[in-house]
């Protein structure tokens, strides 16, 4: 049976970390970007990471960092991997020697070339994650954006965010058939709190569409 990988994004409570983990998770993302209400200081980082099981992977996520502070993260967090979810350069986002996530946002000007090209460019990421354009904030947004806008050539090969919820994840998995989905906002009770009946929800959603892909 074919796996959707499944990360939950927006960590900000040990419990929380401990929820995702024992749900099932392949990776947790947590936010190095102050102005977000889901963001995490390194102590609190470390206390999550201390926290998990083995095999949960921790993703370290930033928003136009400086070097120093990304360098930081990476020398007393060690995440297995670096989620870039602003304006950052290929050449800035291969310079820390750690695999890495590059985050697109895709808007309804958008085009499948477009997406191509970006992962032309982003070579050296390990995927692209696709989350729905903002004029006003990074990520987080809570809506979704035109899965036909992704070529074919792209849908094994990339992340897919941008308004999933336990209601619309299946959907997504069986039309986009991505390598993983990534979730925040659509299993909160509140910003930065996971609710754990979404959770479940969100992750049952996940397998059963992974089920009829026999």
């Amino acid at each position: 049976m074919r796996k959707t990988r499944i990360k939950i994004c927006g960590i900000r409570r040990v419990e929380d970390a401990m929820l995702a983990a024992h749900a099932g998770a392949d990776a947790i993302g947590l936010i190095f970007y102050a102005p977000s209400p889901r963001a995490v200081t390194l102590g609190l980082a470390m206390a999550v990471r201390d926290a998990l099981p083995p095999f949960v992977s921790i993703v370290a996520l930033f928003v136009n960092a400086a070097r120093s502070e990304v360098i930081d993260v990476c020398a007393s967090l060690n995440p297995s991997l670096l989620q870039f979810h602003g304006d950052e350069s290929p050449d800035y986002c291969a310079s820390f020697s750690r695999p890495y996530l590059k985050a697109i946002r895709v808007g309804a000007a958008m085009k499948a070339d477009d997406l191509v090209q970006l992962q032309s460019e982003f070579s050296t990421a390990k995927a692209l994650l696709l989350d729905t354009l903002s004029v006003s904030q990074y990520g987080g947004t809570g809506e979704s954006f035109n899965w036909d806008v992704i070529p074919e050539t792209l849908r094994e090969k990339i992340v897919l965010s941008g308004g999933l919820t336990p209601i619309n994840v299946g959907d997504a998995v069986q039309k986009i058939r991505p390598w993983a989905v990534d979730v925040s906002s659509g299993i909160e009770s509140g910003k930065g709190v996971k609710d754990p009946e979404k959770i479940s929800a969100f992750m049952s959603a996940v397998q059963h569409a992974d089920a009829e892909d026999l």
